[in-house]
């Protein structure tokens, strides 16, 4: 058919639908089809897929599915028409999922507009699905702009869907009757597009960095802000659409890139930047002289306010050969935390870098190491900062499990009304404020994985049984809904708190305990390790990995004597804070240490042991013996008498001295535990209950 008369025969399209470009998509469209020999007056092939296929098909996206049915029906809401419906296809243009209006779905089917209708161009000639598929661009096709005069009474109006690699997944259509066009239907298809490719984003990329960004500070967190996925090693892994339009790069050329070469960053500069919460965002420039604002969003696994001393960024701290090798490694690369190399001997194991020369953690691990991949439940107690979720994350790397999600739930921080449904789940209107998509359960989350459930004694007492019928039937019933959902995984838990004195009070199910604990291992405070130095040189080495630091005589002397209610949390905020205060200084001295940390460890020194100041730049000369030798022992003795009697009061009066201590300021006593001011809040309000 000769182009003029392809002109002739399109219908008069909607007014923001002349622009030369769109009419010129649209002829080279018809052309494809008069060259595949499609007829524009015989009625089309309606043939669809037969159940099985269907169902195959579906089978292939389902994770498409998955991500893109709650947007499809937040769509359709918007579009505000009755005479219209949402479709979602798959790369070759066959439909998986639709909804609707019941009016048009009836008429829609006339033309098989249902699951399984194929819509590809050479199927169904010019339409906005099909035509997408080639064109690779949001397209509208506008009532007789269709090729096939059957698909006349339609407009169309779709965007293609495509993952953090460039490849595409599918496409999203509005389709309706002609007479309800309206201007703004493709700009919402469009975000509708968009905010399924950025689920997906996060979904492949939940563990590692991820940069939002863009030019307008107020962007961020809305959909036109761009997403960059980084690598543990600095290396872009993938980026949103939004952010390859702003980068002016493709994902292939984005790819080629690392932070440093494009962002001019470094991955500890911004994790540390953002360990706070409240962090501003950062302002960056891009080579080209173009500024972006952007936060990070980063869910590695880490040991609690470390800060900028993830154990991924210590993983990247080769241990060079020195007398401190023989301890075990507290910063040794893990197995699996990176890639395989062929030939390669495999690095020791997620345990293996807790192994530090105290006997008490290697009796712990051996226990550990001696269940794995056996189903069998582990309990980890402590006192706070201990390391109990870095326990529970050791036994998932070097266990079966490892390539699937490990998901940790603080029972202790999430409000009582909302951790049954974070646990479980919920469907669509299961409650007053729900989501509309509803929510999957980190139960569900950790499917073939680890579900870790740290401070498991603070679980309402209600939620105990659901959660030990979850134990028991290994399924999972969503809130508001009727089906349950099976789910394979193994249970870490962890909890300061004395839990057969709490069975004995009733506050905690007997059942549920013995459900929990097939092993017990408890973590033994800073204060009774005989490891501290060689955890304070290993921490000091991944915080400075470029210039070692050393501590003078003085400053051992203090970290020996202190007794640390922290633990190893608290002494990682000590060190990273004097790492930063000695700038370029190679050894550590007390002018270094925060007041507050110097005023507490001059308490509990010996009474009349006197502290010999080294000189400024003069290290300690610690014999290898006395690395081991038990903090414990340095700290002052407590009369029996007067020793709390049990782990959490002992806690418990630790945290009340400090904030008396901190004159009741509750932020200042924060710093010093190291630990969150809702945690003290916490446990002061169980405090005063116990006393009245």
């Amino acid at each position: 058919m000769p182009t003029s008369s392809l002109a002739r025969d399109l219908v008069a399209p909607a007014p923001a639908l002349s622009h030369p470009m769109h009419a010129e998509s649209i002829l080279q469209s018809h052309e494809r089809c008069a060259a595949l020999g499609l007829s524009r007056v015989d009625r089309p092939d309606h043939a669809s897929l037969i159940r099985s296929d269907l169902a195959l098909a579906r089978e292939r996206n389902l994770r498409l599915h998955l991500h893109a049915a709650p947007v499809m029906e937040l769509l359709l809401e918007q579009t505000m028409a009755s005479q219209s419906m949402v479709v979602l296809t798959d790369a070759q243009g066959t439909v998986l999922h639709s909804v609707g209006h019941d009016a048009f779905l009836q008429r829609a089917s006339k033309v098989a507009l249902a699951p399984g209708a194929n819509w590809s161009e050479q199927n169904k000639g010019t339409n906005a699905i099909g035509t997408t598929l080639i064109d690779e661009a949001p397209t509208v096709v506008h009532a007789g702009e269709h090729y096939m005069h059957a698909n006349g009474f339609l407009t169309c109006s779709a965007a293609p869907i495509f993952d953090p690699r460039g490849n595409m997944l599918g496409v999203l259509d509005v389709s309706g009757d002609l007479h309800s066009y309206h201007l703004h239907t493709l700009g919402l298809v469009k975000m509708s597009a968009r905010m399924i490719e950025n689920h997906w984003l996060s979904d492949d990329f939940r563990h590692a960095l991820r940069l939002h960004f863009h030019s307008r500070p107020e962007f961020i967190g809305t959909l036109m802000e761009g997403i960059v996925a980084v690598g543990r090693d600095g290396r872009l892994l993938g980026a949103n659409r939004s952010a390859l339009d702003q980068l002016q790069m493709s994902g292939a050329a984005l790819r080629m890139n690392s932070i440093a070469t494009l962002f001019s960053l470094t991955v500890g500069a911004v994790v540390d930047h953002f360990r706070s919460p409240m962090a501003p965002p950062m302002s960056m420039e891009l080579p080209g002289g173009q500024r972006l604002h952007m936060r990070a969003a980063f869910n590695w696994p880490t040991w609690h306010s470390l800060g900028s001393t993830t154990i991924d960024d210590a993983l990247d701290v080769i241990d060079a050969p020195s007398p401190m090798a023989a301890t075990g490694g507290f910063f040794a690369a893990a197995a699996g935390s990176r890639p395989a190399t062929p030939g390669a001997s495999p690095g020791p194991s997620g345990l293996r870098y807790l192994q530090t020369g105290d006997a008490q953690m290697e009796a712990a691990i051996t226990k550990v190491r001696r269940v794995l991949n056996r189903d069998i439940p582990v309990m980890v107690l402590g006192e706070t900062g201990t390391g109990k979720e870095l326990m529970a994350r050791a036994l998932h790397q070097d266990s079966d499990r490892a390539r699937y999600p490990f998901v940790a739930v603080n029972c202790a921080s999430i409000p009582e009304s909302l951790i049954e449904a974070e646990l479980f789940g919920y469907e669509d209107g299961a409650f007053t404020g729900a989501r509309r998509k509803g929510a999957v359960g980190k139960i569900a989350q950790a499917n073939g994985g680890t579900l870790f459930l740290d401070e498991v004694g603070d679980m309402p007492l209600a939620l105990q049984a659901r959660l030990l019928r979850v134990l028991q039937e290994r399924q999972v019933m969503p809130l508001g809904s009727t089906k349950s959902i099976p789910v394979d995984l193994a249970i870490v838990s962890a909890t300061h708190r004395n839990l057969r004195d709490m069975i004995s009070a009733q506050t905690f199910r007997e059942d549920l305990y013995y459900r929990l604990n097939g092993l017990v291992v408890r973590l033994p405070p800073l204060r009774e390790r005989s490891d501290l130095m060689t955890i304070v040189r290993k921490i000091l080495r991944a915080e400075s990995p470029s210039r070692p630091l050393d501590l003078d005589d003085e400053v051992v002397e203090l970290l020996k004597a202190y007794r640390w209610p922290g633990n190893i949390r608290q002494l990682a905020n000590v060190l990273r804070t004097a790492a930063v205060m000695a700038g370029s200084d190679m050894v550590i001295n007390r002018t270094h240490l925060s007041d507050d940390f110097l005023e507490d460890a001059q308490r509990e020194l010996p009474s009349g042991a006197s502290v010999a100041s080294a000189a400024p730049g003069q290290p300690a000369h610690a014999a290898p013996g006395a690395a081991a030798e038990p903090a414990a022992s340095a700290a002052p003795a407590t009369p029996a008498a007067t020793e709390p009697a049990t782990l959490q009061e002992m806690e418990l009066r630790t945290i009340q001295r400090a904030v008396e201590e901190a004159g009741g300021n509750i932020s200042i006593a924060s710093r010093r535990l190291g630990i969150s001011r809702n945690t003290i809040y916490r446990k002061l309000r169980l405090l005063d209950s116990k006393q009245g």
